[in-house]
């Protein structure tokens, strides 16, 4: 933004502040000569059409209120996407930024001619709508803390609660990078002083946070692009190994329309069926992944994995006797 730009935004919040400011008070507040103060009331006058007037008790102020100072040079489609972005974040990521973005929105309808801003909410809330599916309880202090300790590179303990044993323990982590998954699941990626590696931690699962005082030095082998890459779905850790998972023909066509890991490769089969292979560390999400798409999916390798669904497979059965 120009320093011109900038002091007529300020110029124009006096203005509408109701205070009776005279251009002597108004050079004061925005720190330059009275000249400059008159030249910018001229140039909103008359290159804004500016309905400003003065008078001994009301000082410079605006005769019609309702007057807006066009100041965002943005055009309607980036108009748009800005309130479309607003709501897609706080549809996903839930009540973190919610103030925020309520606060940000708001001071930009101020800049906006009523009717556009009128047509943009229209669109963005009657025409297009976004559901984030299941929604997690996700402590909007925590999740701040978090993003200072990232920021400024600050060891965090925590109590966290592990759903797969139903159990608390303390944590000391050095928190590398929040990344939401899926929308909808907050993680903290970062390196385990109990583990000693790189670990996931769910944000909503962490009951308590605090910011430690000493500093970390990041791993200088970490990436957090290729960290993110190397991994399927958001299960970390695990020794790299080939995986092999046939899917029957009314199957493939789902498999074949995303990219779901960059080290895939796809074999085609006469029949419309198809043979996906990649390069994955950790099989559990896998196994919920390939039980998801029933019988139209079978495991070739690892053994491990086949027996993994076999067991799974077994165990439902029992159930649903």
């Amino acid at each position: 933004m120009s320093r011109h730009l900038e002091r007529l935004l300020e110029l124009d919040a006096l203005l509408r502040c109701g205070q009776p400011y005279t251009a002597a008070r108004l050079a004061e507040e925005l720190e330059v000569s009275e000249r400059t103060i008159r030249n910018d009331l001229a140039f909103l006058r008359d290159r804004f059409h500016a309905p400003i007037s003065s008078n001994k008790k009301q000082g410079y102020h605006y005769t019609e209120p309702t007057w807006r100072l066009p100041s965002i040079f943005l055009s309607k489609g980036e108009l748009f996407a800005l309130t479309l972005g607003a709501r897609m974040l706080q549809a996903y990521s839930g009540s973190t930024y919610a103030q925020d973005l309520h606060s940000a929105i708001d001071r930009l309808a101020e800049r906006l001619p009523e009717k556009t801003w009128v047509d943009l909410q229209e669109l963005s809330q009657e025409r297009i709508l976004f559901r984030s599916g299941a929604q997690v309880d996700l402590d909007p202090d925590i999740w701040h803390k978090l993003e200072g300790a990232c920021q400024r590179q600050k060891t965090v303990e925590m109590i966290y609660y592990t759903a797969s044993r139903d159990a608390v323990s303390t944590r000391k982590l050095d928190p590398y990078v929040l990344h939401i998954y899926r929308g909808t699941n907050p993680y903290v990626i970062g390196y385990c002083h109990q583990r000693q590696e790189i670990r996931w931690f769910r944000v909503d699962r962490i009951k308590q946070l605090q910011v430690l005082d000493n500093v970390f030095v990041l791993d200088p082998t970490f990436d957090a692009k290729d960290h993110l890459e190397m991994i399927f779905q958001h299960e970390a850790g695990g020794v790299p190994q080939t995986i092999i998972v046939w899917f029957d023909a009314p199957t493939a066509p789902y498999i074949r329309e995303r990219r779901w890991h960059r080290t895939q490769e796809i074999q085609e089969h006469p029949d419309g069926s198809l043979t996906l292979r990649m390069v994955v560390g950790g099989l559990n999400d896998l196994k919920r992944w390939v039980l998801g798409y029933g019988k139209g999916a079978v495991v070739r390798e690892p053994r491990e994995l086949v027996e993994m669904v076999k067991s799974e497979i077994i165990s439902m059965s029992t159930s649903y006797r």
